[in-house]
């Protein structure tokens, strides 16, 4: 599968919000997701921000949909967002806006005063990873609300409408929110800092501690440093849709850059297609774990309907 970030020019063309790559046969209650590996930049948002492309760029989970792009032969979808978090930040409530960034005061269901929003991290961000301000003029309302439209709200339909099928089919599902992290500067304890994967199941209530444990043995079987909710617990997906006494268990994995790219360049490293080789191991192994688990897994109450 091509990934999107070779085609990370400015275009002034608009494109579909999301890919799904489907399976030839849905045989998992596996759910891929890359939400945050989207490298379509509009031609106006690149030319009205004060920062090039090249710094905008920072904050994109780069490769991670090439990374998870086997999950399909194992009867599992993969969606990926194709626009970059620095335009649209589909992992954020729809209406986390700062009103510093607006000309004019925002609605009273906009969220202003989340934690992300305080951070410059909202569902348009102010900052990029490197902490630069990204807008040398303030947004309209109007601005925000066509990129929710268009970008954030297709989106998730079509991850609500995958979580959904494989829960119908299955009886429940297993939803893997797919993220990398920067290798420096996080505020990681002594014994954190050679940390490779980050498992985030919001300390055990957006999935069953059966699928964490299984992941995070089977990653641990090939020698990844791997540990839980430190220094990320999951993020609005995996806290919106796990719910896992309904049969939808979320699970997010952050994977470190340095293990297969140049974070300066992003360029690939060598090490990218054992990476990519392990990772499609770890599909397969997860894939086998749903089956084995599928009675233990379901929904063990029913939503109110």
């Amino acid at each position: 599968m091509a990934s999107p970030l070779d085609q990370s020019s400015p275009s002034s063309d608009p494109i579909s919000a999301t890919e799904v790559f489907e399976p030839a046969r849905l045989t998992s209650p596996l759910v891929f997701a890359s939400p945050h590996s989207g490298a379509h930049y509009p031609r106006a948002f690149v030319a009205e921000s004060c920062l090039e492309l090249a710094t905008l760029r920072r904050s994109e989970d780069c490769y991670v949909d090439e990374l998870f792009s086997e999950a399909p032969k194992f009867g599992a979808p993969l969606l990926r967002a194709l626009y970059p978090r620095a335009y649209l930040d589909v992992n954020r409530e729809a209406y986390e806006l700062d009103p510093e960034m607006f000309d004019e005061p925002l609605p009273r269901h906009v969220n202003t005063t989340s934690v992300r929003v305080l951070a410059g991290l909202g569902t348009i961000a102010r900052i990029v990873a490197t902490r630069r301000e990204i807008y040398r003029r303030k947004l309209s309302f109007a601005e925000a609300e066509q990129r929710i439209e268009t970008v954030y709200k297709p989106y998730h339909q079509a991850l609500s409408s995958l979580i959904g099928r494989a829960r119908r089919q299955f009886g429940f599902c297993i939803l893997i929110d797919c993220h990398s992290m920067p290798s420096t500067g996080l505020p990681l304890d002594s014994h954190l800092k050679d940390l490779d994967i980050v498992l985030g199941d919001r300390l055990g209530f957006s999935c069953s501690p059966r699928v964490t444990e299984a992941a995070e043995g089977f990653l641990g079987q090939v020698n990844y440093h791997v540990v839980r909710n430190n220094p990320y617990a999951g993020g609005y997906t995996t806290q919106h849709y796990g719910d896992p006494a309904n049969g939808i268990h979320a699970l997010q994995i952050e994977i470190n850059r340095a293990l297969y790219m140049d974070e300066a360049s992003l360029e690939r490293r060598a090490r990218f297609k054992a990476l990519k080789a392990d990772l499609t191991t770890f599909i397969g192994q997860m894939a086998a774990f749903a089956a084995l688990e599928s009675d233990a897994l379901q929904y063990t109450r029913l939503s109110a309907e």
